[in-house]
């Protein structure tokens, strides 16, 4: 495949560092004059933009948490003031304060050009026609797709969330040929397609663009088996401008990061220092580029690691590892680390299951208890209930194994933990 921008993603690995250093004294000078937020925050830390010498002094500034962003909503961290604002957007706000992010021209302009790499990576051409699956509104998930499909050339069907049956219905009537969506709605896209008698085999769909939530190997292969196309990842949080911080190539080996645009750190969760090359912890970003909104040293809760070695595609921007797990969706139960990422490989590797799942969380005598709520292949209901018995205990038994944790398994019937066309629900947490 073509490399969109080999100028940035082919730099070699001092012109990348010499790059960035110049773009993040830059950022952060931009972000000490120009909001106020910023710049009580480093005057507290007492650092100063004139601290910022090499790359390595980027660790002398404090994090910046989403706890932050919303505590400055709406427009407390704005470094332009509004009539310069072009675009607003913002997160879908369901556990508090919404974090809004802002855009200048220029901002749209970057954004724009980081999703056509990411698109183009994964393998979208002029000629394809993209339908766009992602909610249309104040998440920035569908909209920065939308504009970088458009750069590459690409007939977008600005078709969002809604019905199913619609989005069967242009597959095959207007020759889709990617999808640009999340992993789970793909899953319930197969779904109510096989149940219409859709074959997707003999439909021009060839490639699906999935983020907006992790996803696992066997989720992956599975779509693909389902749907008959080639499925990538990409990553992107709205609190540093949406998607676009990372894409897979046809290579598959990690995500590649635009780092002229980003820069990425790896770090110890507990004590915030950087990790070895190539061991994991949480993913930290610094915006090289944003004139709205710069945002230094963001904590995205996201563990990964970089890979090591150089991408056969010919790109020699820095790689993460697939995001499968947060340090916010951890759940300790009795004293025990039980990651919802663990229980699906579990899942995957018992026949008969679906990747529909649900983890119920609650406390009961002073204790916490878990259940397991799993669709279950209809065909395995029936007036016998020894094989529903014996895949309960055969689950159980392999999450006691994984986790040292007993948990109370309940199968459940076919569409009966709820779908939706953004982020699935995996928790439900009672406590």
């Amino acid at each position: 495949m073509p490399i969109w921008n080999p100028e940035y993603e082919c730099l070699s690995r001092a012109d990348m560092r010499a790059l960035q250093l110049t773009r993040l004294q830059s950022s952060v000078s931009w972000a000490y004059d120009n909001s106020p937020w910023y710049r009580a925050v480093l005057d507290k830390a007492q650092v100063s933009p004139r601290d910022v010498r090499s790359l390595d002094d980027l660790r002398r500034l404090p994090f910046t948490d989403k706890t932050a962003l919303r505590d400055s909503y709406p427009f407390g961290l704005l470094a332009l003031p509004l009539r310069d604002i072009v675009r607003l957007h913002s997160s879908s706000g369901t556990t508090g304060k919404p974090v809004v992010v802002g855009y200048s021209r220029a901002d749209l302009n970057a954004w724009t050009e980081v999703c056509a790499r990411v698109a183009s990576m994964a393998g979208v051409v002029a000629s394809d026609r993209v339908d766009m699956t992602f909610l249309y509104g104040m998440f920035t998930g569908g909209w920065g797709m939308h504009y970088g499909v458009e750069r590459i050339g690409a007939t977008v069907i600005p078709a969002g969330a809604g019905s199913t049956e619609r989005h069967l219905m242009m597959l095959a009537d207007f020759g889709t040929t990617v999808f640009v969506g999340t992993p789970s709605y793909a899953i319930y896209l197969a779904e109510v397609g096989e149940k219409a008698g859709v074959d997707f085999a003999t439909l021009p769909i060839r490639l699906g663009l999935f983020g907006g939530e992790a996803t696992s190997t066997k989720m992956r292969e599975e779509i693909e088996a389902r749907l008959h196309i080639r499925a990538t990842d990409n990553y992107g949080l709205s609190e540093v401008g949406g998607p676009g911080v990372a894409g897979e190539c046809e290579i598959g080996l990690g995500r590649h990061v635009n780092e002229d645009h980003f820069y990425p750190e790896i770090v110890d969760p507990s004590s915030g220092e950087p990790v070895p090359f190539g061991e994991e912890g949480e993913l930290v970003l610094t915006t090289l580029t944003k004139e709205a909104m710069p945002i230094l040293r963001f904590r995205t809760h996201d563990l990964t690691r970089f890979v090591e070695g150089p991408c056969a595609c010919g790109r020699t921007t820095v790689r993460i590892e697939p995001i499968r797990n947060r340090t916010d969706d951890m759940l300790i139960i009795r004293g025990v680390n039980v990651f919802p990422s663990q229980v699906e490989d579990i899942l995957f590797s018992v026949e008969g299951t679906t990747p529909h799942y649900l983890l119920v969380v609650e406390r009961k005598s002073g204790l916490d208890s878990l259940e397991l709520r799993i669709e279950i292949d209809a065909r395995l209901f029936s007036d016998r209930m020894a094989p529903l018995v014996e895949m309960q205990e055969q689950i159980s038994e392999r999450v006691q194994n994984v986790l040292g944790l007993r948990v109370q398994v309940t199968l459940v019937e076919p569409g009966s933990i709820e779908r939706t066309q953004g982020k699935s629900k995996r928790v439900l947490d009672r406590r």
